[in-house]
């Protein structure tokens, strides 16, 4: 079966004339005619890059949801407004509340729409913490073992506005796909752990060679000592394919090109990969 993915919103927008970028992730895939919603953006550009890109998502009946946070979820709003109902899958933890700490100052980071508003907009929820397939031969994780003692995650998260207990963001799912050059994982943010989610890929699936990631590696927000595991990580996978972008964060970035020559490049709206799965 053939996979078109293809990235909606992003950080930065790429050579695709009118597309514009926000704070946030949101990829299309198209996987032997059917059209599945990776995430949806910070909720400003998803049905504009939609439009700009000639993709109807009003197709799309599957919206796999990485995580509760905003710039994930804001484009659900637009999205059922605009497109008719969708199934939202996603983690039971999608609805905790969220917030970030910096500098002294807390703001709400979580998901800005209650689940019963989701619901009266024609929502339907498959909240399940395993991981499970949606297609042949494409998965979503699910929730992540965190086993990697250098993956510590974002300090700066917290479930309260008083910062005392902090998020791990167990909700934190990926997707994987299983083509013909091995896996292809399509992270949202991954505050799991690159390794982490990779290491579960190859537990559930029994395929060891790891072509390629696609999207938010959560390395901007990480310690010196996580950023040089997760290099060291991907060069002894033998990665091919590593388009980083949203949350990885320009040194990161820097740092894989330079590690990984001829494997890195950013994953800004318009970027697209197909594959055989």
């Amino acid at each position: 079966m053939k996979c078109r993915i293809t990235v909606i919103c992003e950080n930065s927008a790429g050579r695709l004339s009118g597309t514009l970028g926000e704070n946030g992730f949101c990829a299309l895939l198209e996987c032997g005619g059917e059209m599945l919603l990776f995430d949806s953006g910070g909720g400003l550009t998803l049905l504009h890059n939609a439009q700009r890109m000639h993709l109807d998502l009003r197709r799309v009946e599957r919206v796999v949801l990485s995580h509760g946070h905003y710039d994930h979820t804001g484009g659900l709003y637009p999205l059922l407004q605009s497109c008719g109902r969708k199934e939202l899958i996603a983690h039971p933890a999608l609805f905790t509340p969220r917030y970030t700490i910096h500098e002294g100052e807390c703001r709400s980071v979580g998901i800005p729409y209650s689940r019963d508003f989701l619901a009266g907009l024609g929502a339907t929820f498959s909240l399940e913490r395993d991981f499970r397939e949606l297609l042949p031969g494409l998965y979503c994780t699910g929730e992540v073992p965190r086993r990697t003692p250098f993956e510590e995650g974002d300090p700066s998260l917290c479930c309260d506005a008083a910062g005392v207990e902090r998020d791990t963001v167990p909700d934190d799912q990926s997707l994987v796909l299983v083509t013909r050059k091995g896996l292809l994982l399509l992270l949202g943010c991954c505050h799991a752990g690159v390794v982490n989610t990779i290491e579960l890929a190859r537990e559930r699936t029994g395929v060891a060679e790891v072509y390629g990631i696609i999207g938010g590696c959560h390395l901007a927000f990480s310690s010196a000592q996580q950023l040089e595991g997760t290099v060291k990580a991907l060069r002894a996978y033998g990665v091919r394919k590593v388009c980083g972008g949203h949350c990885t964060g320009f040194s990161a970035a820097a740092r894989l090109e330079r590690d990984l020559p001829g494997a890195f490049r950013p994953a800004q709206v318009g970027y697209t990969i197909e594959c055989e799965l």
